[in-house]
């Protein structure tokens, strides 16, 4: 594939959401017509984190972005630069000497307010000058609206933060994901009869609002329903600054421990509250599963 002509959208791409897929579909599209490979160029870390020296919780990790970008867009190969040495470099070289001699892209498309280079220098004008003066194809794709606001991974961060999971998915095109690692926790969910898998996820990636959420957990031989807390344990945990996310995945029986799961947010179904004894707890766990359960069977007519 390193010899193929290639067709590439450039961005951060956090979250793959529908301004991102403006741009990616048209990647495959123009691929498609000039019998090349359709791409994506993103970078190993935040360019907002970066630049500011302040943290900017993402929306999704790498490995995530790549999986949703081959699963709705086609997108068959990710390039995954680090941002600091691409930071450095000269924007005219970035487009002649790394997208066209280096990787053999022949299309490029970039959305309206795409910067890259040595201080931000090159701008979506300079990259369609640029590319005419080399024979590269380019498109600049304007801003995307939804009911009247702007699609921004900054906006449906502020979603996913406040649990509006629902709002959240309209504007991502998908569920909002986590991927990570189960880990052992207290097995606190096992004596109550709702065994959890602790999911360590990825680091610098944000979890939703704390609540507890109709969810979809993919495991390696398929989807499950689940209920998945997201929050400090209030009724058992006095460490209130440790955050977990764990779901109680319906109907099953396996140890999870070490396997790698991703666990996907459909409706918050009430806010994470303390009950006054383990009792209380299970049943109202017991309630949020009968709700999920309900939740999937409409939403699936």
């Amino acid at each position: 594939m390193e010899n193929q002509r290639k067709v590439i959208a450039l961005g951060f791409f956090d979250g793959v959401h529908m301004g991102h897929g403006a741009l990616l579909r048209t990647v495959a599209e123009r691929a498609k017509a000039l019998d090349a490979v359709p791409c994506a160029f993103t970078f190993d870390r935040s360019p907002a984190a970066a630049l500011t020296g302040k943290a900017v919780p993402l929306l999704s990790g790498v490995d995530d972005r790549e999986r949703l970008m081959h699963e709705l867009y086609g997108i068959r190969k990710v390039i995954v630069a680090p941002f600091d040495v691409m930071r450095q470099m000269d924007w005219q070289d970035f487009v002649a000497q790394y997208l066209q001699r280096e990787l053999g892209v022949v299309h490029v498309v970039a959305g309206h307010d795409f910067h890259f280079g040595y201080k931000g220098q090159g701008s979506p004008q300079r990259l369609v000058e640029k590319c005419k003066e080399l024979s590269m194809g380019c498109d600049i794709i304007p801003k995307v609206e939804i009911d009247g606001f702007t699609v921004s991974s900054t906006y449906i961060r502020s979603l996913v933060q406040e649990g509006k999971m629902e709002r959240a998915r309209w504007f991502l095109g998908h569920p909002h994901t986590l991927s990570g690692t189960v880990v052992h926790g207290s097995e606190l969910g096992r004596t109550l009869g709702t065994p959890t898998a602790n999911l360590l996820a990825p680091e610098g990636v944000i979890s939703p609002g704390f609540g507890v959420y109709a969810t979809k957990v993919y495991l390696s031989d398929g989807e499950r329903l689940a209920v998945t807390n997201v929050g400090t344990r209030p009724t058992v945990n006095s460490d209130k600054t440790a955050v977990t996310v764990e779901p109680w995945i319906l109907d099953y029986h396996g140890d999870l421990y070490g396997k790698d799961i991703r666990v996907e947010f459909y409706t918050r179904l009430r806010p994470e509250r303390k009950f006054h004894d383990l009792q209380a707890l299970r049943e109202a766990i017991l309630e949020n599963a009968r709700q999920t359960r309900d939740y999937f069977a409409k939403t699936s007519r």
